[in-house]
């Protein structure tokens, strides 16, 4: 717990010559809103680009901050528990891209079907996953979020269509899901994450090609980290203005480093959706601070000094944070006293997570079928049968 609160603690710098001590201000003495200067970004078939004057009102700003110190958290967590062996298998940490899955979840309605790479902690947690029940799932226990059956890659909500294994096998289900809201007639949309990496694969470009052609109401984004698994992007793709993919559909790229500019693209996207224009490309040029997954050796395709820069100058948390505090927004004692309370949530999350027992074998074939009468399955062999219950 102690290199938790530590690690937590150290991302969150005081402003030079602050002091920690007890404020004697209220809530009243705060300012309620202010209003931020955030990059352009670049468009592709658009007519107008993103308003660079933004309003963030302190409400906002310290849910914002609440959700991405969590989420650090929970991967600061989940990778030490991985390197106690307690999380085993393939566990893709988002470290250093908190502030798009948090600026994508506050410009869409939580009724919007998502669905997201492997990379995928994040994301589980914006759309309702309990604490508990992602490190519980992390370590195949029965009290996990898919009953200690999916792991790290496939989680789910009701909204929330799952990380996925096959790199880039979620973007034709976005569009899926995206079709079928348009046959629902709903004012929906769907969200479809991918990678850099990703964006290479050819059932991408046939997805666009589809959702051009139907003017389905999906927004593809392509989360930017630079890396394609350990290579570079620009080894990997001949042109890495993943915005422009689409050819005919619209794009925008953003800094997705700042959450303003992620909200505000995200926004600006949704409403393209929601008019009846069809999708639209959305890439969020944003940083892993840690390796593609845990137990590779990230520093042998970057330097040690490339990642301490892009942690130093652009770390998400700590934009939004010296913004609020710059701005009167919040003070110090405030933000520490959210930090220790996540803090609190997460050790207690995995202590459930850690004490939790795995699920019985008897349970492995449950679910194989919806609102189905209990039936016998195969074993390994054909002398023993295991029961499947919906």
């Amino acid at each position: 717990m102690l290199n938790i609160i530590s690690h937590v603690l150290r991302s969150s710098p005081q402003r030079k010559g602050s002091v920690v001590v007890m404020s004697a201000r209220t809530y009243a003495d705060f300012t309620t809103q202010a209003t931020f200067e955030i990059k352009k970004g670049d468009v592709h078939r658009l007519n107008e680009a993103l308003d660079t004057q933004v309003v963030l009102t302190r409400q906002e700003g310290l849910r914002y901050y609440h959700a991405m110190q969590t989420i650090r958290c929970l991967e600061l967590k989940a990778g030490q528990l991985f390197r106690q062996k307690i999380i085993r298998g393939a566990c893709h940490l988002y470290n250093g891209q908190e502030a798009c899955a948090v600026g994508i979840d506050a410009s869409v309605n939580s009724t919007d079907p998502l669905i997201a790479t492997y990379r995928n902690h994040g994301y589980i947690y914006t759309r309702g996953g309990s604490l508990k029940g992602i490190l519980a799932e992390l370590a195949g226990r029965r009290g996990g979020i898919s009953k200690g059956r999916g792991g790290s890659m496939h989680m789910f909500t009701k909204t929330f269509y799952g990380g996925n294994g096959i790199v880039a096998s979620q973007v034709p289900v976005g569009a899926g899901l995206a079709l079928a809201l348009k046959y629902q007639d709903k004012s929906a949309l769907s969200v479809c994450v991918y990678g850099d990496g990703a964006a290479n694969q050819g059932q991408v470009f046939e997805t666009f090609n589809m959702a051009a052609l139907w003017k389905l109401p999906v927004i593809f984004v392509c989360e930017n980290n630079k890396f394609g698994k350990f290579t570079p992007m620009e080894r990997t793709s001949a042109n890495t203005d993943f915005y422009k993919r689409g050819d005919v559909i619209p794009g925008l790229r953003v800094d997705g480093m700042d959450i303003l500019c992620v909200r505000e693209a995200t926004r600006f996207a949704a409403d393209h959706c929601r008019s009846g224009k069809g999708p639209i490309i959305l890439e969020l040029q944003t940083y892993r601070f840690i390796g593609h997954r845990e137990g590779d050796k990230s520093l042998s395709y970057r330097t040690q000094e490339e990642v301490d820069e892009v942690s130093r100058t652009s770390d998400p948390i700590c934009i939004l944070r010296e913004r609020l505090l710059s701005n009167n927004m919040t003070s110090v004692e405030e933000l520490k006293e959210i930090d220790v309370g996540i803090i609190k949530d997460v050790e207690e999350a995995a202590d459930f997570a850690v004490t939790n027992p795995e699920p019985p074998l008897e349970d492995l074939c449950n679910h194989i079928y919806c609102n189905n009468p209990p039936l016998e399955v195969r074993d390994k062999n054909p002398w023993t049968k295991l029961k499947s219950v919906s």
